[in-house]
């Protein structure tokens, strides 16, 4: 009889510290590695990183990672922050963002994360009783 994995999900609470997207990622690598997903941990750790690093420069409160999987060698790498702005070009029906000029230290990150993912996305979360609101990054790879 055939076995199927059961869908998992992970949620790891930042402070806005600059340590914090290095400790996620140590995290991330840890959950892949205990569920023999090591396969997806470059492309996986490479989108959590953009979109970890986002959050902390671009926001001034908490943060959040979530690591899910429902289906087999199919991974969603999420961030949520408190800030509901989407940043420019990464709706779906946005225009990609121009890559900066080649000596520009910044503005690659989230063209990164729309060109290795899967799939991408964003929701903005509506303050409702106990939520903080905010707004979720996602993006997706597959093994």
């Amino acid at each position: 009889m055939a076995t199927v994995s059961p869908s998992w999900a992970y949620t790891l609470q930042l402070p806005h510290d600059p340590r914090a997207p290095g400790i996620a990622r140590v995290t991330l690598r840890t959950i892949l590695a205990a569920h023999e997903l090591a396969e997806l941990t470059p492309t996986a750790e490479l989108l959590a990183s953009e979109l970890l690093t986002n959050a902390h420069l671009h926001t001034n409160g908490p943060y959040a990672l979530r690591i899910r999987s429902v289906q087999p060698d199919r991974l969603t790498v999420a961030v949520w922050d408190t800030d509901p702005r989407v940043p420019p070009g990464f709706t779906a029906n946005g225009t990609p963002t121009p890559l900066p000029p080649e000596d520009a230290e910044h503005g690659r990150g989230l063209p990164l994360v729309r060109a290795c993912a899967d799939a991408w996305g964003v929701s903005v979360l509506r303050e409702l009783g106990a939520s903080k609101g905010g707004k979720l990054l996602w993006a997706e790879c597959t093994g």
